[in-house]
């Protein structure tokens, strides 16, 4: 009743429960149908008709219809015109779902009555009701169901599909007969019929279509697609015969796809139908149809009739489900199915988005694909699924232009498009197929191929064979059409034609081919016959016939009349219908026939017209000759043996009655050009000339064709197209280009054409170019440009890159491994400028300046020599040489100025800041910048900026050196006076040691390259004579370490020379330990999906950057950036630790130098994380971060989109917080992580365990730590969870559910007890670790594992909560045995098990007391110190002694393992006296005296600690040395000269930064000062004659092609610095001369052009205001039209702009407001008419005109005031009425009226 309610809406002309609503319209007058009684009062609601008194009901029945004049008179005033006001809003909806009805009221506001209708319909809420809504006409049928009918109450059900009135509420009464009419209207929005969408509005039935509009007619088509062609679905139809046996019970007969429609079905035989379904969802089902009647099936109405002989499926759809129909065997007989259905095509062809575009910039090109789409699951789904149906059309790809954008200059790089000619591979091209040998039952096919190679004009010629073998020859033979041949099938025979005598029995026999379908191509000789001769039971007797047949009608009569006919048959034959009459009523006329190949559709019982070629055997004639008797007389009597002789004479008037004659000319054979037309010559009637069969004229006297010209007039202009030019590419994708003009045709006989202009053509103009050969490429290689080579002579090395790429059909090119390619790798090194150098002077180092302070001078050595082709320096008599000027040997020098008496003292000498770090690089960024003195291990094709900070040095004197080189700008490398080296993209040639000097200040920057994976790149050789590098290898750490003399891990006691040969090369000294950090496996998993998308990423992209594979990045660090001194100390740990340990320690340090790297990174804090089973709790204990790793936080400037491909992840066991679910008193369902409690009753146990992960992770159970048997009472479900039938007390136990993947594991644990018991998960394992640096193991296990490990014990109580132990290191060998617990619930005995820690070694007995020892196991104190906090260096005292070796101002931790009963006192001592007594130490004792923390190491602290423990049973000394190391500089050998010749070379001493007689990294001595060094002049000489040029001039010409100039000269810089010209025959001798003239702005001089504005007819935009238009174009000067791109950086004209016009002088005119309806209440409204009129003329116009202005309301509310306070007086003005109609008894009416009522 609630939804009935809801359904109910005010207004609406309907009755209910034996009562009408009414509805009065104003003045009485009628607003429905007069016979429904419903007339509408304006203001008024809907009011019931047993409130209305009786004179009020036969007053309205006079009144309705007229209107008294006294009342016209009254409004005569108000109303001014007899037009209806606008239309009023819609009502709501008299439904809320299913179909209901709103109405829309007008008013009529003129004096007389106003012509239509006052209310309107629509249909609404077109929406399903949900399934429980139950149906709209059974609600209101029981809504009566509390009113009594007769005395008596029924429950009343509806009544449906009457066809005398569909509108009326008929309901039945439950249980009886009794049909009543309980309302003459149902409520609108009802349905009319039960499988209409008719609904009934006011009594009457509407008609809706399938759009639900009303008085619609539009219906659904086949595939339930309103107004719909039929296009979305297909006919399917076939025939099924069983072919089952004693073996095989069943078999498919058809299956009928999710969503088809109108499906059909007939068996005939006795075997019986079922059906088998399959829902979205994956659902079975079976139904095995075995009575009649109309049930759903899946929800799919399924209507079943079953017979004697035959069975019928019918299923009007659309299914929900996919069904499959199969029959099964009943009876020894075959049985035949023949279906027929409409199925949905749910495969569509989609057109794609436009690919990437070929080229950043400078224009290119991009395209668009086709993919097949799957409608029903909304995916891409494979090709070949929309090629089944041949309605889909694939779209042909779309060419655009994009990013036709100019490049910017300064990147001085352009992409190269994919569509650029290249010089590809010898490749197979193969012939097309030949047809199939067979075309069925298995079959060849054959094609040449043939190894071509194409070049770089496109040009494909043959070649050998042999240039083809790098990939495996096309097959040039394949099978086809292997599907069994078409058969034919013959079906029962049909009863005898006679039932007595000999008569006929035909069959059936239809052509099937393998797929069960109706189809050609049997042979006609092995066709079965479809008839055959029957003789009936019992012979025929009749009369002999008196005449013979000769006596009968004359022949040709009764050949006309016995014509044999043809019937249809359920084999395809054609079917003639009867002979038209007779064209003519005497003489020889025509008689025509419709012949038709028809078959009989035997389970519809109705006939299909098919194609002609259906149909085997003759046709039969469709058109012959009559004779009606001569035309002047009657016709004669014939007999037997005159009637041939007068047909034979009524034949010879032919030959005179029809003859040949001209009737005009046939259309010309052209349209312009010159055509050709024939005479028209037709067979016509002499007497009627009418035209006749021309085989009744004779043959013979047919005059002939007279062919004249016509349409002479040249053709106008037409679209020529060339051919398509070969394709540009045979794989990947390609274009193909042709010429289009526009032409016409002069004469078609001499074929003359003209050339016009484009404009002159008609039509869009076709398309000039195409993409073609769209296929992927096999993969090959690609060799890149070959670099410079390394050397301008004297034998070089030049090296080019060589890649196995594969080109896509796309343009793209995916960059592959290289086993992918299987021909021979191009060389990608080569050797070149292999001749003699000329003899060059080779200078050594400028000496030391050779004063202090002041000016002084330097000198350097110099030597001729000369490199041979082979590359060897040779020295050569000095006369080879140039001579050499005295500045080249001799340079003066200029320090700070020297101290005079009184004066401030010197100025320090330059100095460099730097910084000691190290930096790593995570992910790609644009640009990095660094300071001097770090390492970087960087990412190829970053730009890095290098910057020297300097203090008392001027910045432009900065030198750059690399490797020992000097360095200058180059187009790669920019050196820039401001102190900084900018390397733009870098590569591996990059590598090495970067060193900025100021002065006698140096520092360096080592650059190390990291490639795929995160692996560090070979860097090549800098020089020749060095060993090249074997390309693409990177030596493993330990064979690196082995190289330089550390057989054992990252350092080993090599000797000092070694060490010293290590230190000397700074470029590789972090190599190793960073290489074993980025491989560390211990990284959380986000950051190693994230790495590996980028590696995806960088190598299958084929443009430079892919912003959507960095949005998947953005959480990813940019750099690391580490402190070389925390490096440092990790590798001097390593060197001091036993060789047998080296590679787990250096794990180990890895390992938490890993954790460090990622907690710097603030996003990724909470992230890091170590497997489950080695978690530690010390990894939750913060620590302060002493020169680890934190993230460099750069911001990039570029976003990008989403990754390619979902990331790897672990399996992750759910945990459900939930208590098992007691579903019975015997069953129990539970979650992992919770206790189920076994009681006596319960006889299931299902134990769930769902786990996510990628790849899908697999499931295995265990039990206390075996795995599980399974049996017939202990399950394993389908979903994973484990089932325990009958449980007994041998299951109790611990169940482990393990998920497992190829990105790891996870196991959770559920107990299962007894009621009462507690139970404790314990383990018999042992566990063997050298590796790892925690162990987790269960109470019980036994541990075996080295010094320093984790160890965490878990002891699990059920119904305990167990607190995890701290962790203890253990020895060697040590075994944990127990763990603390503290229960929640203490029940039974198991707490016990685990109360008190206790640490044994097997046989060694636990005392109560003893003195102060060494404890056998260090965990608790190496944990310990762990736990301060403080990340420092740390050392164990012993008694034997030990040793820490520190920098000075560092700090160190110092412990003191110690044990005894009771527990020791500790005193600490430094050189034998008390710590405080100690002059110059900071320190501090923490752990009850077992730690000693010094602070700020000063060279006091140097020597000995020791710590003394003692107790009432003795006492123990321990000790252990501090070694304070110090650096100092040293002054070595003199540096390269800076300048090789002119008069600023100098030479400065190498200042080196040892360490005990060893070269350490400078920084260690950046605090410590400088030795005084002093600057030498070198090579000091005169510079050989060099070109000098000028900058260019300004180009002469803006565009169209200009000249600039420069000058060009030979100077020659002499030793004293001055620069002095020579002749250009000198300089001309070692270098050519450069140009001095070149060509500049080359590109066409281009203007925009306009053509004149045109009409100022556009739409209004403003009083008087229109648009109007003109055409811009871009063309060069000499006006020549060019694409607008070709203009884009000129500023554009307006190609629109406002005009003035007439038409537009138009405004919105408003009349009045009509008298408001009420003078108080919320329901007064007043209207007014609102026009668009024109200006001048006032007429109104179309109100589109006047759009550009608001539209004025055409009605409002008004009088909106309360009336309850005012006087009695009326508030409407149809109170009169009211009055006259007897209402205001009626309080709503007495409000409105209460003047009018109160005097009635």
């Amino acid at each position: 009743m609630a939804r009935l309610a809801a359904s109910w809406r005010p207004g609406f002309l309907a009755r209910l429960l034996g009562g009408a609503w009414c509805l009065l319209c104003a003045a009485g007058q009628v607003c429905g149908e007069q016979s429904q009684g419903a007339v509408f009062l304006r203001e008024f609601t809907l009011i019931r008709r047993e409130s209305l008194h009786e004179d009020f009901l036969s007053d309205l029945s006079n009144t309705h219809k007229t209107e008294d004049s006294s009342s016209r008179r009254a409004r005569s005033k108000e109303d001014r015109d007899g037009l209806w006001d606008a239309w009023g809003p819609w009502s709501e909806c008299s439904r809320t779902c299913g179909g209901g009805a709103s109405y829309s009221l007008r008013r009529c506001l003129g004096s007389r009555s106003c012509e239509g209708r006052n209310i309107r319909y629509r249909t609404c809420s077109n929406v399903d009701c949900p399934p429980d809504a139950g149906d709209f006409r059974a609600q209101q049928c029981s809504a009566h169901n509390d009113v009594k009918h007769r005395g008596q109450v029924y429950e009343w059900l509806p009544v449906s599909n009457d066809p005398d009135n569909p509108c009326a509420l008929k309901c039945q009464a439950k249980g009886t007969a009794l049909v009543v009419e309980l309302a003459p209207k149902v409520l609108d929005g009802t349905r009319c019929y039960a499988e209409s969408l008719d609904i009934c509005i006011s009594g009457l039935c509407q008609i809706v279509g399938c759009d639900h509009q009303l008085g619609s007619t539009a219906k659904e088509d086949n595939c339930g697609v309103c107004n719909g062609d039929g296009s979305t679905c297909r006919l399917v139809r076939g025939q099924y015969k069983s072919q089952l046996s004693a073996t095989k019970s069943d078999d498919t007969v058809v299956a009928i796809p999710y969503g088809s429609r109108h499906v059909r079905l007939v068996l005939k035989g006795p075997d019986h139908l079922h059906l088998e379904t399959k829902t979205l969802q994956g659902a079975k089902g079976e139904n095995s149809l075995s009575s009649t009647g109309t049930f759903l099936v899946d929800n799919s109405s399924v209507d079943f009739q079953k017979y004697p002989d035959k069975e019928t499926l019918r299923m009007t759809g659309p299914l929900t489900a996919d069904f499959i129909v199969k029959i099964r065997n009943s009876g020894p007989a075959d049985s035949t199915v023949q279906f027929i259905f409409y199925q949905p095509i749910i495969h569509r062809w989609r057109e794609t988005d436009f690919f990437p575009c070929s080229a950043t910039c400078g224009g290119g090109y991009q395209l668009t694909s086709a993919e097949c789409y799957d409608l029903r699951s909304s995916r891409v789904v494979a090709d070949q699924n929309c090629h089944y149906y041949p309605e889909n059309a694939k779209p042909k790809p779309k060419l655009q232009e994009c990013n036709l954008d100019p490049c910017p200059a300064s990147d001085g790089y352009k992409q190269i498009m994919p569509y650029d000619l290249y010089h590809p591979l010898p490749r197979w091209e193969a012939t097309p197929w030949t047809a199939c040998s067979s075309s069925c039952g298995g079959g060849v096919q054959r094609r040449a191929v043939s190894c071509v190679e194409e070049d770089v004009q496109g040009r494909v010629s043959s070649v050998e064979e042999w240039k083809c073998m790098y990939t495996p020859k096309t097959p040039i033979v394949q099978p086809c059409n292997i599907f069994d041949c078409p058969k034919w099938l013959a079906q029962e025979w049909s009863p005898c034609t006679v039932t007595c005598g000999q008569g006929l029995r035909y069959r059936v026999v239809l052509c099937m081919d393998h797929r069960g379908m109706h189809t050609g191509g049997c042979s006609p000789k092995t066709k079965p016959h479809i008839k055959e001769e029957c003789i009936g039971p019992t012979p025929c007797y009749r009369p002999r016939e008196k005449l013979p047949v000769e006596a009968k009608l004359p022949w040709y009569k009764q050949a006309q009349e016995l014509e044999e006919g043809a019937a249809v048959s359920e084999e395809p034959s054609f079917v003639p219908e009867a002979w038209s009459a007779c064209t003519v009523t005497c003489g020889v006329g025509i008689q025509v026939r419709i012949v038709r190949c028809q078959v009989l559709l035997s389970f519809s019982q109705s006939v299909a017209d098919l194609p002609a070629d259906e149909c085997e055997g003759p046709r039969p004639a469709s058109q012959r000759a009559c004779y009606a008797g001569p035309c002047s007389g009657e016709f004669p009597e014939f007999n037997t043996d005159d009637d041939t002789d007068g047909l034979l004479g009524g034949l010879q008037e032919l030959d005179v009655l029809y003859d040949w004659a001209h009737e005009g000319f046939t259309k010309c054979s052209q349209s312009c050009g010159g055509g050709v037309q024939e005479a028209v010559v037709s067979c016509l009637n002499r007497e009627t000339r009418e035209r006749a069969d021309p085989n009744l004229c004779t043959t013979s006297r047919r005059p002939p064709k007279h062919p004249k010209p016509c349409n002479l007039d040249p053709c106008p202009g037409r679209w020529e197209a060339g051919r398509w030019s070969p394709c540009s590419f045979t794989c990947g994708v390609g274009l193909q280009t042709r010429d289009v003009f526009c032409s016409h045709l002069l004469s078609r006989e001499t074929n003359e054409m003209v050339i016009l202009e484009d404009e002159l053509c008609r039509g869009p103009k076709p398309s000039t170019v195409q993409v073609c050969n769209r296929s992927n490429c096999p993969p090959a290689w690609y060799p890149a440009q070959w670099q410079p080579c390394s050397r301008t002579c004297g034998g070089g090395v030049q090296k080019r890159e060589v890649l196995c790429k594969q080109r896509m059909a796309d343009g793209s090119f995916l960059e592959l491994p290289d086993t992918i390619c299987s021909a021979s790798k191009p060389a990608s090194q080569q050797e070149c400028k292999m001749e003699d150098c000329p003899s060059e002077w080779l200078l050594s180092d400028w000496t030391e300046c050779s004063s202090s302070c002041g000016e002084g001078t330097q000198t350097r050595s110099a030597v001729c020599r000369k490199v041979l082709e082979s590359g060897v320096s040779a020295v050569v008599n000095s006369t080879l040489c140039p001579p050499l000027p005295f500045s080249s040997s001799v340079r003066p020098c200029m320090l700070a100025a020297c101290a005079r008496p009184g004066q401030p003292p010197p100025r320090h000498s330059p100095q460099i800041a730097a910084a000691r770090k190290v930096y790593i690089q995570m992910r790609r960024q644009r640009r990095l910048h660094f300071v001097v003195g770090g390492v970087a291990y960087l990412l190829p094709k970053t730009a890095v900026v290098l910057r020297c900070h300097t203090r008392r040095s001027h910045k432009p004197l900065l030198t750059w050196e690399k490797d020992g080189q000097h360095l200058t700008s180059s187009a790669h490398v920019t050196v820039a006076p401001f102190g900084y080296l900018k390397i733009h993209r870098l590569r591996p040639a990059d590598a090495g040691v970067y060193t900025c000097s100021a002065g006698p200040a140096r520092e360096q920057f080592v650059i190390q390259l990291l490639g795929g994976n995160r692996k560090l790149v070979t860097r090549p050789p800098s020089l020749p004579g060095e060993e090249e590098a074997v390309p693409g290898r990177k030596a493993s750490p330990k064979e690196a370490l082995q190289t330089h003399g550390h057989p054992h891990g990252l350092f080993s006691n090599s000797s000092k020379v070694e060490k010293e040969a290590l230190s000397a090369d700074p470029s590789s000294r972090y190599d190793d330990l960073v290489s074993q950090l980025l491989e560390h496996g211990g990284w959380p998993e986000e950051l190693l999906a994230s790495w590996e998308l980028q590696d995806f990423t960088e190598r299958n992209v084929s443009s430079e950057e892919d912003p959507g594979a960095e949005q998947a990045l953005l959480h990813l660090p940019f750099t690391l950036v580490a402190e070389q001194r925390r490096l440092d100390d990790i590798l001097r740990n390593l060197s001091q630790q036993p060789e047998e340990l080296r590679d787990l320690y250096s794990k180990h340090l890895v390992a938490q130098l890993a954790q460090d790297v990622f907690r710097g990174h603030p996003e990724h804090r909470d992230a890091l994380h170590t497997p489950s089973e080695h978690r530690s709790p010390l990894a939750a204990t913060p620590r302060k971060h002493v020169s680890g790793f934190s993230t460099s936080l750069r911001t990039s400037s570029r976003d990008a989109g989403s990754g390619p491909r979902r990331p790897h992840r672990k399996p992750t066991i759910l945990r459900k917080i939930s208590a098992a679910q007691q579903l019975s008193a015997s069953e129990v369902v539970t979650h992992l992580g919770q206790t189920v409690v076994l009681a006596s009753g319960t006889l299931s146990v299902l134990l769930n365990c769902e786990a996510i992960g990628n790849p899908r992770p697999a499931i295995s159970w265990a039990r206390n730590g075996e795995e599980i048997q399974f049996s017939n009472r202990i399950l394993l479900q389908p979903d994973d969870s484990l089932q325990i039938l009958a449980p007994v007390e041998a299951d109790v136990g611990f169940y482990t559910c393990n998920a497992t993947n190829a990105a790891g594991h996870d196991s959770v644990s559920i107990a299962v007890t007894l009621a009462g018991k507690p139970l404790m998960k314990t383990s018999r394992m042992t566990v063997v670790n050298t590796e790892k640096p925690t162990v987790t193991v269960d109470i019980g296990s036994t541990v075996k594992t080295v010094q320093g490990v984790n160890v965490t014990i878990h002891c699990q109580v059920a119904e305990y909560v167990v607190q995890q132990s701290r962790p203890q290191r253990q020895q060697q060998g040590a075994v944990l045995q127990a763990v603390r617990v503290t229960p929640r619930k203490r029940r039974g005995a198991a707490s016990e098990a685990c109360a008190r820690p206790r640490l044994r070694r097997p046989g060694l007995p636990q005392p109560h007391s003893h003195p102060p020892q060494v404890p056998t196991q260090l965990g608790d104190i190496r944990a310990l110190l762990a736990a301060t906090g403080l990340n420092l260096p740390s050392v164990l005292t012993s008694p034997q002694g030990t040793q820490l070796v520190l920098d000075l101002g560092n700090s160190a931790l110092l412990g003191c393992p110690v044990r005894g009963h009771p527990t020791p006192n500790v005193t600490w001592f430094h050189s034998g006296r008390p710590i405080g007594s100690a002059t110059g130490l900071s320190y501090h004792i923490l752990a009850a005296g077992q730690i000693l923390h010094v602070a700020n190491l000063s060279a006091g602290a140097h020597g000995e600690f020791s710590c003394l423990a003692q107790n009432e049973a003795g006492q123990l000394t321990q000790k252990a040395s501090l070694v304070i190391r110090d650096y100092w500089w040293a002054v070595d050998r003199l540096v390269t000269c800076s300048a090789s010749c002119g008069n600023r070379g100098v030479q400065q001493p190498r200042l080196r930064c040892l360490l005990n007689n060893t070269e350490v990294d400078p920084g260690h001595c950046s605090g410590k000062v400088r030795p005084t060094v002093q600057p030498v002049a070198c090579n000091r000489r005169d510079c050989p004659s060099r070109w000098m040029v000028t900058s260019w001039s300004a180009c002469t010409r803006s565009c169209g092609g200009g000249i600039q100039t420069r000058r060009v000269t030979c100077q020659k810089l002499k030793a004293s610095g001055f620069s002095t010209p020579v002749p250009n025959d000198v300089c001309s001798q070692h270098a050519k001369r450069p140009v001095d003239t070149q060509a500049c702005n080359q590109q066409l001089c281009v203007e925009w052009a306009f053509s004149s504005w045109g009409q100022c007819s556009g739409p209004c935009v403003g009083p008087h205001t229109a648009m109007q238009h003109r055409q811009v174009f871009c063309q060069t000067r000499d006006g020549i039209t060019l694409p607008s791109e070709q203009c884009s950086a000129l500023p554009r004209p307006v190609s629109s702009q406002n005009c003035w016009s007439e038409a537009c002088s138009v405004h919105w005119r408003v009349s009045l407001w009509t008298v408001c309806t009420a003078t108080c209440g919320s329901y007064g409204f007043q209207s007014r008419r609102v026009e668009c009129v024109h200006a001048h003329t006032n007429k109104a116009v179309s109100e589109h005109l006047c759009s550009w202005g608001a539209r004025p309301a055409n009605w409002q509310r008004c009088n909106i005031t309360p009336c309850e306070n005012r006087e009695c007086s009326d508030t409407s003005r149809y109170c009169e009425k009211v009055k006259q109609l007897h209402l205001c008894p009626l309080s709503q009416f007495k409000l409105r009226c209460c003047g009018t009522c109160g005097e009635a």
